[in-house]
């Protein structure tokens, strides 16, 4: 079903289904290229899936049989042009990379550019066999971003993020399997099946443990933040059900959820 928030605009469609919301990069005639409203869109487009209760993951995809080219060249228009979108892309690839909730890409063709940084920044990516990876601005003469560098370098290592960075070339989805760029390599037509499962598994897990996860990946907490996730473990009650539904044999129901600010 759509979501029931504020209206993306053209370029990005929402729907969700069963806890997951599914967001669907749709630009066909420029192979799903970014344009600068789409980057625009993306951030307000999370905090309104951070904000509702029903959704539990979010999966980011391309409409048809390319993932995301990058960004719309057409677009750009000159220094200005190119700055806004850098300045746009960035911001909504942090965006997607601090959403608090996990985040998977389900990837199909071309994962180029703009969009290989959108899948970098998701938690998780699944792709379909003949899926092609690269990071181009070698061949446009663009400064690669420095956080979007040192994410990329976190996921594939040095070697890897230098080897796409200098060069420019495409990878194939068994080099981006084996050094970090996609988690999960499937035929096409289980691609979204396995995605659908694998989402439905976060969805039955426990919050608490997700999200405590997922900001202890992002940086070293400090001794309030610490404090903060003992507390609500301590006060949660995810970890009795887990224990009880163990001794039980039966599937937990955790009930943890954020507080709403």
């Amino acid at each position: 079903m759509p979501f029931p928030g504020p209206d993306p605009g053209p370029g990005l469609l929402v729907s969700t289904s069963e806890g997951t919301a599914t967001v669907t990069i749709s630009n066909p005639e420029r192979r799903n290229a970014m344009t600068l409203g789409m980057w625009r869109a993306l951030p307000p487009l999370l905090d309104g899936l951070a904000a509702e209760p029903s959704v539990r993951v979010v999966v980011l995809t391309g409409e048809g049989d390319t993932f995301c080219s990058g960004a719309d060249i057409n677009g750009l228009g000159g220094p200005d042009g190119a700055r806004a979108t850098q300045e746009a892309a960035v911001a909504a690839e942090e965006a997607l990379a601090a959403f608090p909730k996990p985040t998977l890409a389900a990837v199909r063709g071309a994962c180029v550019g703009g969009g290989c940084q959108l899948a970098v920044a998701c938690d998780l990516r699944f792709a379909a066999r003949g899926a092609r990876f690269g990071v181009t601005p070698a061949r446009l003469g663009i400064v690669y971003p420095a956080s979007s560098t040192r994410r990329l370098v976190a996921l594939t290592g040095p070697a890897t993020a230098k080897y796409l960075l200098f060069s420019g070339e495409l990878i194939g989805d068994e080099r981006a399997l084996r050094t970090g760029l996609a988690d999960e390599v499937l035929a096409p037509e289980e691609l979204d099946g396995r995605v659908r499962e694998f989402a439905g598994v976060l969805c039955s897990r426990s919050r608490l443990t997700q999200a405590a996860a997922k900001e202890f990946a992002a940086a070293d907490p400090s001794p309030e933040r610490l404090a903060y996730w003992a507390a609500q473990a301590a006060a949660g009650g995810d970890a009795a059900e887990g224990r009880a539904a163990f001794l039980e044999r039966r599937e937990p129901r955790f009930t943890w959820s954020p507080a709403v600010s």
